[in-house]
């Protein structure tokens, strides 16, 4: 399985990359925290690690650490605009359950 992105996510991540005038992609990792126990990480990226499995999807890399790897397995990356709010959405097919504030889930 991969990680990929829609082409909302790729057309935001191909925009800020211009605007910050370097960077290689996206780092997309998870970290222990919450009340479900993971939540996600999301940076760009300005180099590869020697550890990081990359995916390209539609011209933009995504890089993941390995830990993180089986947690994000299939995930999709999503930009999505919500009336004044706007931000990257997870798609993830591992998800069983998420907490009430939306801030972390569980696997």
């Amino acid at each position: 399985m991969a990680v990929t992105l829609t082409e909302a996510a790729a057309r935001h991540v191909t925009r800020y990359l211009g605007k910050r005038g370097k960077g290689v992609g996206v780092r997309l990792g998870v970290k222990t925290t919450g009340c479900s126990g993971l939540a996600y990480k999301l940076e760009y990226a300005d180099d590869v690690a020697p550890e990081d499995v990359i995916f390209e999807d539609q011209g933009i890399k995504v890089l993941v650490d390995p830990k993180s790897l089986p947690y994000i397995e299939g995930t999709q990356l999503d930009f999505v605009r919500e009336g004044l709010n706007e931000g990257f959405r997870f798609n993830n097919p591992n998800e069983r359950d998420r907490c009430g504030c939306g801030e972390s889930f569980r696997i």
